[in-house]
């Protein structure tokens, strides 16, 4: 069975790639002038592929000399707003984090520290009264739509399986543009889709797959861990999301919607820096255009997806770019 977290030596390895490049090619908002003190709460290791991004984008502003850089994982949600105030009280000057299940609470830190800047996870918007706090998700539909146009292609049953962790905005809009670009390319396609209640739980994520591949599935979107091994197990596709993983699934994972953490730490850190740091939805720098996400590279399917599906990629792509197409975010629940 494939690892289910990127080891710690993939991460080491990765970090020290971004910090490689940023020493020659900075982000999009480098800041300049005083180091930022930045602390991060995370809820599970910096391993997991969500938070990992996030992770991998802060080493690299550390590295740049942007920023200083500490953070604690597998907080508890009861735990949460304790690491919070610790690292207000500890000198901070950005504290990025994920509100998700403690949203109130979060908030209600940040109130009582109206000079420190709070940069956190969040399905909600951002509220002026609280002009210290502000919001991201990763908006990578872009690149979930382009996914979804080269499933469209690769099904050879016109069904796909589909397993998320929780019907929440952030899961609902990638899965929707996946969709929406699956029926571009065939408007038959029929989709089943499972939330397993359940941010990590791969046993039960691989359980939904195998019963969906039962029902006729011979494709699978991999939003949780599991689904993928459900696919390599039974000799099916797979679609990946946020990382790429098809080193650990070479023969069936065919593509991943990538997701690019550095142009939302850059922001907000050249806010900081420059004393601009505002009530803001930075949702908007993990858009395609912003350079928040991409389609993977085919790797070991390269030459194997339809030369037409590759090629409405590559105008789909160029017109999200330019600004002429827009992948519409929808964030209701999915339905079959």
């Amino acid at each position: 069975m494939a690892n289910h977290f990127l080891s710690r030596r993939q991460l080491l390895s990765r970090t020290a790639g971004a910090a490689a490049l940023a020493g020659v090619a900075p982000g999009l908002l480098r800041a300049q002038g005083t180091v930022i003190p930045v602390a991060a709460a995370y809820t599970v290791p910096v391993e997991q592929k969500w938070v990992g991004r996030i992770h991998i984008a802060a080493e690299a502003a550390k590295a740049r000399g942007d920023i200083t850089y500490q953070f604690s994982e597998n907080v508890s949600n009861t735990d949460y707003t304790r690491v919070l105030r610790e690292y207000a009280e500890g000198g901070a000057k950005l504290i990025i984090g994920e509100a998700f299940a403690v949203e109130q609470e979060a908030r209600e830190v940040a109130a009582d520290y109206p000079d420190i800047a709070f940069l956190m996870g969040s399905s909600f918007k951002p509220d002026e009264a609280l002009p210290n706090f502000a919001v991201f998700d990763n908006y990578i539909q872009d690149a979930s739509y382009l996914t979804g146009i080269i499933a469209g292609a690769m099904t050879k049953s016109g069904n796909i399986g589909m397993v998320g962790g929780f019907p929440i905005p952030e899961v609902n809009r990638l899965m929707n543009a996946f969709m929406a670009g699956a029926r571009e390319v065939n408007p038959d396609i029929t989709f089943q889709i499972a939330f397993i209640g359940s941010w990590f739980d791969p046993p039960k994520a691989k359980e939904t797959a195998f019963a969906m591949i039962e029902n006729g599935a011979d494709l699978l979107y991999a939003e949780r861990f599991g689904v993928a091994d459900a696919a390599m197990e039974r000799g099916i596709l797979s679609i990946g999301n946020v990382i790429n993983t098809q080193g650990d699934y070479p023969d069936t994972e065919v593509a991943s919607a990538l997701w690019h953490f550095e142009p939302t730490m850059d922001a907000a850190i050249n806010a900081a820096q420059a004393g601009e740091f505002t009530a803001a939805d930075y949702g908007v720098y993990s858009f395609m255009k912003n350079g928040g996400c991409s389609l993977s590279p085919l790797g070991t399917f390269e030459g194997k997806v339809p030369t037409e599906a590759m090629e409405l990629v590559q105008t789909r792509s160029a017109q999200i770019l330019s600004g002429e197409f827009e992948v519409e975010i929808v964030d209701s629940e999915p339905s079959a």
